[in-house]
């Protein structure tokens, strides 16, 4: 599991660098002129901070011998795919209906890195 986090890991932020680098060099003005371009900003944010969070699941999972942290690596997965997927659609194409997808990643997130905290919490 940790190897397979940690290609996860590096794919994702790969996408997050190029997509970040395309929405400030390639997609400015459109995002501009849909009034989206702090939208595009978070997600990129969240995309790159949860990125991160897949390595730290990975090295989680060598820490803790406890599923559950390769769990919260594949909520942080989703949680990308979900809350940024949602907010890039929503700055580009301007599809607001893409503004109610986000929480379901937003939630993710969350249960991702609560998870974790129970891992740890429960460790002997």
């Amino acid at each position: 599991m940790t190897k397979r986090l940690i290609v996860i890991g590096g794919i994702v932020m790969a996408l997050g660098v190029a997509l970040g680098a395309f929405g400030a060099h390639g997609l400015e003005a459109t995002l501009e002129a849909n009034g989206r371009l702090d939208t595009f900003h978070t997600g990129t944010y969240y995309h790159l901070v949860h990125g991160l969070a897949i390595f730290i699941a990975a090295w989680l999972s060598t820490v803790y011998a406890d599923r559950k942290i390769g769990w919260a690596g594949y909520l942080f997965l989703a949680g990308v795919i979900f809350f940024s997927g949602s907010l890039y659609i929503l700055s580009i194409f301007d599809v607001g209906i893409m503004g109610a997808i986000a929480p379901i990643g937003g939630t993710a997130f969350i249960v991702g890195w609560l998870m974790i905290a129970w891992v740890a919490w429960k460790a002997d």
